[in-house]
């Protein structure tokens, strides 16, 4: 029988080039995220067994809903991917408004935390028990853009998340690891290359690389048996303002 894994925020990006290598590499992949069509569209290029679930896991229903469907498909989980998220508009961070700011963290870290919370409920209990949670945190997680603070301070969680769930998950054989990624070429991270404020308050392009190497980053990270894990890696564009400052 094949792995199960759940990927959110499966409908374009990170999520589906992950979600289409797993399924590519014999798994069975839950394909969440907010748009039906999009998610369609992923399942149709990874072939294999998919199973889209629609829905927006800022709702605890969505989330319930999700890992119930995946339950009753497949009887098990063995993979979650919590790749879901946003950023909030950048702007100054003195005019972020309360619900701007509570909308990213409802994506960004809530979610993620009520998704580990339901895939622990799984994988305990399951035979063969446990399985493994791989956590997007981004390069957001070590360093800031700026006018970024909801996603920068959520992303910072998440490594607290990502610590905590691999502590906590000792006892059930679940293992935890975060991917940070920086600039991949995606909808989202290929606006790098138009050109994109810098600390020092200029704006220039950034190089970017090919969304593939998430996407096997991904996959390597989930093939580990379970007493082995990639706690933290980081996957980016080598040229990237990174590493140095400013």
């Amino acid at each position: 029988m094949s792995k199960v894994a759940i990927v959110t925020g499966a409908s374009a990006g990170i999520g589906r080039a992950a979600a289409v290598k797993l399924a590519k590499a014999g798994w069975s992949v839950v394909l969440s995220g907010r748009r039906q069509a999009e998610l369609e569209a992923t399942a149709a290029e990874a072939g294999g067994t998919t199973l889209v679930v629609a829905g927006d896991l800022a709702d605890p229903e969505a989330v319930e809903t999700l890992f119930a469907r995946t339950k009753a498909a497949f009887d098990r989980l063995d993979l979650l991917f919590n790749n879901a998220g946003m950023g909030a508009p950048g702007i100054p961070l003195e005019d972020l408004t309360l619900a701007q700011w509570q909308a990213v963290v409802n994506i960004n870290l809530t979610a993620p935390f009520l998704c580990t919370q339901a895939a622990f409920r799984i994988m305990k209990d399951q035979d063969p028990r446990g399985g493994r949670i791989i956590n997007n945190g981004s390069i957001s997680a070590h360093a800031p853009r700026p006018l970024s603070s909801p996603y920068t301070a959520t992303k910072h969680a998440i490594t607290g998340l990502t610590k905590s769930t691999a502590l906590d998950g000792r006892a059930y054989d679940i293992a935890c690891g975060q991917i940070d990624i920086g600039n991949a070429d995606t909808s989202m991270g290929g606006k790098m290359k138009d050109g994109v404020p810098q600390a020092d308050g200029s704006n220039r392009p950034e190089p970017v690389m090919d969304v593939q190497h998430v996407a096997d980053a991904v996959l390597h990270m989930a093939s580990l048996p379970l007493d082995a894990n990639i706690l933290f890696m980081t996957v980016m564009a080598t040229k990237m303002p990174l590493v140095g400052r400013g």
